[in-house]
Formats: C-alpha cells, sequence, structure tokens
C-alpha cells in the first residue's frame, strides 16, 4: 500500500498530479489544497490512499494525515466513494467540514457539486458521533463526552499514541475503549488501542 509520496512535479491537470519519486511517475488525484501546493511548488510531499478497483489502481493525494483521515471516515459513509470524498474535501476545508459535520448542518455539505442533500445528511448520521465538537482556534475535532479527568488519569497513554501519529480524538477513543475491555496497565492499554485505533 502506498500512502506516501515526495517527489516532483512532471505535469498536472484538472486535480490530477503526476508525481516523479525515484524516477517513477505518480498520477495523484489531489485535494485542491495539495494540489494548489503542489503546483505552486512544482514538487513536494502528499499523504496518499491507493483505491484497488476492478477498472484499475488509483491514487488519492492529500496534504497532510488529518485530511486524509478525515477521508478514510468519509468513504466509510454509504454512497461515498473515494471520488466524492476527494470533492467533499476539494470544496469544503478541513475545520469547515468539520464544523459542518458537528453542527448538522446539512445546508452547507449539499452546497459540494454532486453531493446531494440524502448524502449529506448519511454523512452527518454516520460521523457526527466520531465529530461532535471542533475547537474553532485549531480546528481540532474533540471527541463526544471527553472528560477532562479522564485525559489527566490516562495522559501517559493518550500523548504515548498521539506521538504515533494519531489525533487527540482518536486516542481518547481508543483508550476508552481499552479500559472498557479490561486492559489496566498501560502496557495493556496501547496494546488494545494500537490493534483497534480506527
Amino acid at each position: 500500500m502506498i500512502g506516501y509520496l515526495k517527489g516532483k512535479v512532471l505535469s498536472h491537470s484538472n486535480g490530477t498530479v503526476l508525481l516523479e519519486v525515484n524516477s517513477v511517475g505518480y498520477e495523484v488525484n489531489c485535494s485542491s489544497s495539495v494540489y494548489a501546493k503542489l503546483v505552486n511548488d512544482g514538487a513536494g510531499e502528499v499523504y496518499t490512499y491507493m483505491a484497488v478497483r476492478e477498472d484499475g489502481v488509483f491514487l488519492y493525494g492529500f496534504i497532510n494525515a488529518e485530511e486524509k483521515n478525515m477521508f478514510l471516515k468519509l468513504i466509510t459513509v454509504s454512497g461515498v466513494g473515494p471520488k466524492m470524498g476527494i470533492t467533499v474535501l476539494s470544496n469544503m476545508d478541513l475545520k469547515s467540514l468539520s464544523l459542518a459535520i458537528a453542527t448538522q448542518d446539512v445546508k452547507s455539505l449539499s452546497k459540494v457539486k454532486g453531493l446531494g442533500k440524502k448524502t449529506a445528511e448519511r454523512i452527518i448520521l454516520e460521523l457526527r458521533e466520531k465529530i461532535t465538537e471542533v475547537d474553532t482556534e485549531t480546528g481540532e475535532i474533540i471527541m463526544v463526552d471527553t472528560d477532562k479527568n479522564f485525559e489527566a488519569d490516562n495522559q501517559d497513554a493518550i500523548v504515548a499514541l498521539m506521538g504515533l501519529g494519531f489525533t487527540k480524538a482518536e486516542c481518547i477513543r481508543a483508550v476508552k475503549e481499552a479500559l472498557s475491555s479490561g486492559s489496566k496497565t498501560i502496557e495493556e492499554v496501547m496494546t488494545y488501542a494500537l490493534k483497534h485505533i480506527k
């Protein structure tokens, strides 16, 4: 699985970039943010998701791990494939999209070309429990019933998981699941969380 590329832009057109990495050209369908940056800089890095379908193998590119993570959440929703996921991220920045889901703003989501009201409602229904509050300063997604005492009591495990590249929200959820499954020591919590974190 190709998850990250760094190289030189050979050509670009309509949201797709041909990126040369070690003398190999990768065609990447990019979100608007990474497309603009790559085209402007002529080179750069991109976080990728590889979709294997009957009609071919496709690479989708993102500006950072957080944008890729949101894309992965979007494509779990029934009716939202990779192309639509990229379209949503190209029409709404991560903070605006997170806020729209958290505040159940169907109208804003429905403005995305090709995304109907029913699909927008489905995105909110299926993802709002994962994205319920957003820090308006940083755009950081905060989970349901995030408890400050819980964070303090389990700070070591949460910080350790965040150090591996997971978001704070993912880490809190994974630690809660680990504890509810019976994990007691930090080693048990970490082992469980790493196996089940999404």
